[in-house]
């Protein structure tokens, strides 16, 4: 293991953990134990995950009243771009239960005194500005094929990108670059978050690791991928709600993944 440089003010030069091959067993076991850290701290879990409805709800009334249909699909699916910051207080109330501690939405505060804050903090902006990237390239894809011509309703957005050749080519290309964007996430987060919360090490050091492990197991991590998106879009339905169950299970499923991919 080669002795990584730290982030000024963050960490020290610290060794990268190791990192573990793993198989299709992990992922269903990493859902198994985030379902059953569910069930037992659904309280904390739900009160956590709500954020997600009401957040959706009140995006998607700001973009019907102000007129900017074409940035509704792609604020939701944003959701998958900043969910491996957002669920960082799921993670520890699995680590916490993992180590017999007490359980408690208060608990989860105490990640504002982690030694790693910095880095959490860092590579949660990170993942903000790849949200703002990801919204800005969906923007100009559709300006690119429908012109700078915003639909005047709800009705005319659905029929000039359900039923003309257009529409169908930016859904197409809209999914590859949505995808691009989610892989790229899905690479630099996967460990990087719950590391950070275990660890005080640097953003870098936690970055590099989280690397390793999807190069390591690029046919799981592709998989659990898959997973994530299969899970959210589920949780879509209806209004966003879904969501109050789907992001703790994956939440959870997370930490138990990470688990799985670095040595302790």
């Amino acid at each position: 293991m080669a002795k990584l440089d730290s982030i000024p003010g963050v960490g020290s030069a610290l060794v990268g953990p190791t990192v573990r091959t793993i198989s299709r067993a992990d992922l269903k076991e990493a859902l198994r134990r985030g379902v059953d850290d569910f069930m037992a701290m659904p309280t904390h879990a739900f009160f956590i995950a709500l954020i997600y409805p009401v957040l959706g709800l009140f995006l998607a009334a700001g973009i019907f009243g102000n007129n900017v249909l074409p940035l509704l699909f792609p604020l939701i699916a944003g959701f998958a771009l900043i969910g491996p910051f957002a669920a960082i207080g799921l993670y520890e109330l699995s680590r916490r239960r993992e180590q017999g501690e007490a359980l408690s939405l208060s608990h989860t505060s105490e990640i504002l005194r982690s030694p790693s804050i910095g880095s959490i903090a860092a590579l949660g902006t990170l993942l903000l500005v790849i949200l703002l990237l990801w919204l800005a390239t969906a923007q100009a894809l559709y300006f690119a094929i429908f012109g700078s011509d915003r639909p005047d309703s709800v009705a005319t957005f659905l029929h000039q990108v359900l039923t003309t050749r257009q529409g169908w080519a930016l859904i197409l290309a809209g999914n590859a670059v949505g995808i691009a964007f989610s892989a790229v996430v899905l690479a630099i987060s996967i460990v990087s978050f719950p590391l950070l919360l275990e660890r005080n090490v640097s953003a870098a050091t936690a970055v590099q690791t989280s690397l390793r492990a999807v190069s390591a197991n690029p046919g799981p991590m592709a998989l659990w991928g898959l997973i994530v998106a299969a899970l959210l879009f589920v949780g879509f339905i209806p209004l966003f709600f879904g969501l109050a169950v789907v992001i703790p299970i994956l939440g959870h499923a997370t930490w138990h993944l990470y688990r799985r991919l670095v040595v302790s």
